[in-house]
């Protein structure tokens, strides 16, 4: 398997993080060639202006971590983020709506997130929140998310009851195809964690313990 590097989207986003804290994650991601730095709205300027000379992208997460804002937001908080320099964007569906069978306000609030980034070039992943979904749910809301165009479908927000799993990554694989990416995040705490979930279909990982899974924590 090639270098995990380019498989990761350096995450750091609790709540506590200070600049020093997102200045140091910066750093880590270029000094070791991440694909992405995925950091909270309010630093995403910051993060864009830190990385402009440099491949690593900036990336951050729309109505998380609950999926539970109104579509009009989402589409602002996108706007505003693309603005500001995030060159891709994570979004949580409505897991309430998406529960209680309303799939077609599901679809419609996912996809307007993607018309809204891609108008403006913006990678779009979605994320549904596999712990809270049976299998059957994962497949259904995976096949919803590749309906809209997004670019991925994404496991977790890491803020849930658990992470993501290869078990959940291969029916997610299985359910899109090739039409859509599928990024794995929430949990992925070693090597063999990060291989295990590119073995099951993975082409992207979100993770905070990134210099752990290179080796070099």
């Amino acid at each position: 398997m090639e270098t995990l590097n380019q498989y990761i989207d350096h995450t750091l986003l609790k709540p506590e993080a200070t600049q020093a804290d997102v200045d140091r994650i910066v750093k880590e991601a270029v000094e070791n060639d991440f694909y992405s730095v995925m950091i909270n709205p309010y630093w995403v300027s910051h993060v864009h202006n830190l990385l402009a000379d440099t491949q690593v992208k900036t990336a951050t997460v729309i109505g998380f971590p609950l999926g539970a804002n109104t579509t009009n937001i989402k589409v602002a908080e996108a706007n505003q983020a693309i603005e500001d320099g995030a060159d891709e964007v994570d979004m949580v569906m409505n897991i309430g709506e998406f529960k209680g069978g309303n799939y077609r306000a599901v679809q419609e609030d996912i996809q307007s997130v993607v018309t809204a980034a891609h108008k403006r070039n913006t990678l779009i992943k979605v994320i549904i929140e596999n712990a809270l979904l049976t299998d059957e749910e994962i497949a259904k809301a995976a096949d919803i998310v590749a309906n809209t165009g997004a670019d991925f479908v994404k496991t977790s927000t890491g803020f849930s009851t658990s992470g993501a799993t290869a078990h959940d990554v291969v029916i997610m694989k299985k359910a899109v195809g090739d039409r859509i990416q599928v990024k794995a995040a929430g949990g992925i705490h070693s090597a063999k964690d990060a291989e295990n979930m590119i073995k099951a279909g993975a082409t992207r990982l979100g993770t905070s313990a990134s210099l752990k899974i290179i080796g070099k924590a």
